[in-house]
């Protein structure tokens, strides 16, 4: 919690919209679907914590619901910039982000347990985005998550970004909305994962894949292929899939997950440090540390009670939040709060 006020300190800025601020203090004041799923998720472990954030979460929760693609479309535009002092999504920022909006919903489930939804309707607004998440964020053949609304085409819907298989997440909105689709999306999830981790000798897994049909088919991105040179490496995307397991494991205590994370705990176990960025044979492609592939581990190796790496993952993790760093100090800060 202290890092948590820490980073809300730093990070968080509005009035009773408050949003978190991506740009780490450079140029125009941006603000990311993602970073908002982060903020609302890290604001309400707070509170399960003891802390008084419920004021905090209400603000957040005000600034998605202001700048959702539409009245009609609950989901999240991916982008806002600061232009002429308004925070505003012009052509593509109005696209959503498939991640942000699985934090923000699920935000809204763990909000809705905590406060209830007497005095904001947090559950009638997690159902309407649910229903929005699966009727344009995820692949009807698949039934994988794609990447954003944006993924219309064939090859588009293909793309799958392996930190968005949350199998947890999932599983928790079928028996929320009581709706089926959600377990076949965990089915499915699930079954991506697992093929995944037996690709390569380290579990580890690419930034983003192809998957295609319902057997889940799974084939390799070239660099540069979607994102960067590190697509079909284990980057930044990437390095929040040890969180989103240990984060699966806790909501569902499944023996597949825990099998999967322990095989890339296995691997990080082994090195003296975990550094940022490693091809699929586990080579490191830098020698320097960044908390964003350190937190997750951190969490992943006290979920599962590994002492040796918790330990070892823990003395690389700062002792106050990077005032400059947005993605690193908001991962410490949720992964440090579950």
């Amino acid at each position: 919690v202290t890092l948590y006020n820490q980073w809300k300190k730093a990070y968080v800025a509005g009035g009773s919209k408050k949003y978190v601020k991506s740009n780490n203090s450079q140029g125009a004041t941006k603000v990311i679907s993602e970073g908002q799923g982060y903020g609302m998720l890290a604001t309400v472990l707070a509170a399960k914590k003891g802390a008084n954030t419920h004021t905090t979460f209400n603000q957040l929760y005000s600034y998605y619901h202001a700048h959702r693609i539409s009245s009609k479309n609950p989901l999240m535009s991916w982008e806002q910039t600061s232009r002429r002092g308004r925070l505003t999504s012009v052509g593509s920022e109005k696209n959503s982000a498939t991640d942000g909006d699985l934090d923000i919903a699920y935000s809204l489930i763990l909000a809705d347990k905590k406060w209830g939804s007497k005095k904001t309707n947090y559950k009638a607004a997690a159902k309407a985005l649910l229903a929005a998440i699966k009727k344009r964020e995820i692949n009807k053949t698949t039934y994988l998550p794609k990447m954003g609304n944006w993924a219309t085409s064939s090859y588009d819907q293909s793309k799958l970004r392996t930190s968005d298989l949350m199998t947890g997440y999932f599983k928790t909105f079928a028996k929320y909305t009581k709706d089926r689709t959600w377990t076949k999306v965990a089915s499915q999830s699930q079954k991506a994962i697992v093929k995944l981790s037996a690709r390569n000798k380290s579990g580890l897994f690419p930034d983003f894949i192809k998957a295609t049909g319902k057997t889940i088919k799974l084939s390799a991105v070239k660099p540069y292929q979607i994102e960067s040179g590190r697509d079909n490496q284990y980057g930044y995307n990437a390095c929040r899939v040890p969180w989103r397991l240990a984060q699966t494991y806790l909501i569902t205590k499944d023996g597949t997950t825990k099998r999967v994370l322990k095989k890339q705990l296995a691997f990080f176990n082994k090195r003296k440090k975990i550094t940022a960025v490693y091809t699929m044979s586990g080579k490191a492609v830098n020698n320097y540390a960044n908390t964003a592939f350190t937190a997750p581990v951190n969490m992943a190796a006290r979920t599962l009670k590994q002492t040796s790496l918790k330990k070892k993952t823990a003395k690389q993790l700062p002792k106050s939040i990077e005032k400059k760093n947005y993605f690193s100090a908001t991962l410490q800060v949720v992964t440090g709060l579950q």
